[in-house]
């Protein structure tokens, strides 16, 4: 039991990861724009994680170059995805950015020298077989990528590069690098509204510090420390493909809210992603940390 805890602790981030467009569209019909509102609620976080980040500044000191790397990867990471959910179609977006799986498969295996078996060559095959069959396949691409889109899978792309320096950098605490992390949100958003992408608000309501203030310190904390440390505690290619039950989460969660009709394409989508993470949930083989690293 006590090796499959970080499996259920993926899973429930990955849950919360998937609703996480529900708050985001709230706040932004409040008025508060997309990198504003990263800004914002990064900030918060950044805040909150000051006063430990500064009792581990020697650790910082000693490992700065996976921090940098945290930061830019796992920062931009954040900001795009959080960008595009706010600003794109929920269901587009999600499947977009899981389109990238098999990255963190042969990232793992080429980086971290992390062994690949039939199984998870399997598991990353059903989960991209299923993110293309819940939108009709390769329909999806009859219309040419919009800005957005690209935006999507870029954040796929940073995901799954921070997830294997998270994975690599064994010997830096999980805090420090979650810390890394948002702060690097929240200085990438800063320089883009330095760079005038945005104009911050005049007058925010109390309603919307409200639900940003609740965004940042319950929901976004959780699901970064569940995440992030699940990650850490398992292999690249184990974690990229758990963590796909975000899609089908979304997915779900916008056709009943929405009360779109569920087609039998999308069934069939969701019960490829869910076997996908069911063949990673539910294998047992003890596998190590790799010695080697990419940093």
């Amino acid at each position: 039991m006590k090796k499959q805890l970080p499996v259920f602790v993926l899973l429930g981030a990955s849950v919360l990861w998937g609703l996480s467009w529900l708050p985001l569209k709230g706040i932004n019909a409040m008025g508060i724009e997309g990198i504003v509102l990263i800004f914002i609620v990064y900030g918060i976080l950044s805040l909150f994680f000051a006063p430990l980040l500064l009792r581990q500044f020697r650790h910082y000191k000693r490992h700065l170059k996976a921090m940098f790397l945290i930061a830019l990867f796992g920062g931009g990471a954040s900001l795009a995805f959080t960008y595009a959910l706010i600003n794109g179609e929920v269901i587009r977006v999600m499947v977009l950015f899981y389109l990238l799986p098999l990255w963190g498969v042969f990232g793992g295996k080429f980086f971290l020298h992390e062994s690949i078996d039939k199984w998870r060559y399997l598991g990353a095959a059903l989960a991209i077989i299923g993110a293309f069959v819940i939108l009709g396949g390769f329909e999806v691409f009859d219309s040419p990528l919009a800005w957005i889109d690209l935006i999507a899978l870029l954040s796929g792309l940073l995901f799954t590069m921070n997830n294997l320096v998270f994975r690599s950098a064994q010997e830096v605490k999980v805090s420090a690098k979650i810390g890394a992390m948002f702060y690097g949100t929240f200085m990438l958003s800063a320089l883009l509204l330095l760079a005038g992408v945005e104009k911050f608000p005049e007058f925010i309501t109390p309603q919307a510090w409200s639900g940003l203030f609740f965004y940042a310190l319950a929901w976004l904390l959780l699901a970064n420390l569940g995440s992030q440390w699940g990650v850490t505690h398992m292999e690249a290619g184990r974690s990229s493909i758990i963590i796909i039950m975000e899609l089908l989460t979304a997915v779900v969660s916008a056709i009943l809210i929405n009360d779109e009709i569920v087609n039998v394409h999308e069934y069939l989508g969701g019960i490829l992603i869910i076997s996908a993470a069911f063949i990673e949930a539910l294998r047992t083989k003890d596998e190590e940390i790799p010695n080697k690293t990419i940093l």
